[in-house]
């Protein structure tokens, strides 16, 4: 029963890590702006978000661990997911791969996510706690 209740702060907060761990990249993309030969990084969020949530079901995991010590095999890690290589939309001489406009809006709507997430998170929390209080 209590799993039930966790589930979904559980799928939050993996959420919730990976979009700390895509803002970290986006801002080094925009910190490396001018830095020649640069190739921007990021990675899809939403695979790395059914992988984490995935492998804490056992759903599309092949592999099970049978200790805390062994490695997880075919999961992703919640802080650090698998980064790819941006598709270079302006060229420059300098061959660097980072458009800032992207890189900005990206930004910011990173940042709106991770905030509804916590959003999400802290509703969750009180629903919770006025159910256990009885209000």
């Amino acid at each position: 029963m209590l799993e039930q209740m966790t589930a979904r702060l559980d799928f939050h907060a993996n959420a919730l890590l990976l979009r700390s761990q895509r803002q970290q990249v986006i801002a080094s993309n925009i910190a490396n702006a001018d830095t020649p030969g640069y190739i921007a990084r990021d990675f899809d969020f939403a695979a790395a978000l059914k992988s984490v949530s995935g492998a804490q079901t056992g759903a599309g995991a092949t592999v099970s661990q049978t200790s805390a010590g062994h490695m997880r095999l075919g999961t992703t890690d919640a802080r650090h997911p698998d980064l790819a290589y941006t598709v270079q939309t302006q060229p420059s001489q300098d061959g660097n791969s980072v458009d800032l406009d992207r890189e900005r809006a990206n930004f910011v709507d990173n940042s709106v996510r991770y905030e509804s997430t916590l959003r999400f998170i802290n509703g969750h929390v009180k629903t919770m706690l006025s159910a256990i209080t009885g209000q």
